[in-house]
């Protein structure tokens, strides 16, 4: 009994590995501590005078009296501020076609930084100040399909290019909590939080996304219509009219100012495993969402 029980025993326990291994206690060696008075002859391991005994080192980044390095380099006062800056990783339209043709971006819904994020072309690292998507025009010659996309920031020669095909574009801000959301939003659902309100847009990018010049959610849509035709009288070309397209419903689509995603509102709370949508009941929450 007794043997297949030491058996038994043996065959539940883990395998030796590498990762369950462990030194003997009395194979580890205790460090000998410089500062105490004890052992290791007259000067205790320090040595005979100097810095080293008389526990005097010098400072880091001293040079022995020579002039230090971040002395020596002079100072670039025009890269001050550089590392708050908000950055907006580039998208070409080139890049742009190639998903739509490969079929991973749907023109007949509305492209934003969400859809664009999901399709695995594109990152985004909030933690690295990025604020968005920055629409390039290289590749415009090649970029031939009628969209409405939303991005956060946008050439001149874009825009054109959008419009002339008959598309609809629309700069946009979104803080970073708004960003986390719609970069992944179904591990963002998965937390459990409510959508969040997004932010208005700090003082320097107001001007930004007030100016109907750069298509500006913040802008009147009348001043709008007068700058898309004024850019195509800039570059020659025949602005379609969208009232005649078949797209009318897509073209016209909008979020509202602290709206981040469509068809859902700030606060509420969408739980995918039972399929519901929370919505908060008191007041104080409801008048905070909307205001």
């Amino acid at each position: 009994m007794g043997i297949e029980k030491a058996l038994r025993l043996v065959k539940d326990l883990p395998r030796v590995a590498l990762n369950n291994i462990k030194n003997s206690p009395m194979d580890q060696k205790k460090p000998h501590n410089l500062r105490r008075g004890w052992g290791k002859n007259k000067t205790h391991g320090r040595g005979h005078k100097g810095q080293g005994q008389r526990m005097t080192l010098p400072k880091l980044g001293f040079e022995t009296g020579h002039k230090p390095f971040y002395l020596r380099v002079p100072q670039e006062y025009y890269y001050e501020g550089h590392h708050l800056k908000r950055q907006y990783p580039p998208l070409s339209l080139l890049r742009l076609q190639r998903m739509i043709d490969m079929g991973c971006l749907d023109p007949n819904e509305v492209i934003d930084i969400s859809s664009i994020c999901m399709t695995g072309h594109y990152h985004l690292h909030v933690d690295r100040r990025h604020y968005g998507i920055n629409l390039t025009e290289e590749g415009a010659e090649k970029f031939s399909t009628p969209i409405c996309i939303e991005v956060q920031w946008a050439s001149e020669m874009t825009i054109a290019t959008i419009e002339r095909l008959g598309g609809v574009i629309m700069t946009r801000f979104y803080d970073p909590l708004s960003l986390i959301a719609l970069q992944d939003p179904e591990t963002y659902f998965k937390t459990g939080k409510p959508i969040p309100k997004c932010k208005l847009p700090p003082t320097d990018a107001v001007e930004y996304y007030s100016d109907p010049k750069f298509r500006g959610y913040l802008a009147d849509p009348e001043k709008i219509a007068e700058e898309r035709v004024a850019l195509s009288q800039k570059y020659g070309y025949d602005l379609p009219d969208l009232s005649e397209s078949d797209k009318l419903s897509l073209l016209l689509k909008r979020k509202d100012p602290r709206q981040i995603f469509f068809g859902l509102h700030p606060g509420w709370i969408v739980n995918l495993t039972e399929k519901k949508i929370l919505k908060p009941k008191a007041e104080y929450l409801q008048e905070y969402y909307h205001s």
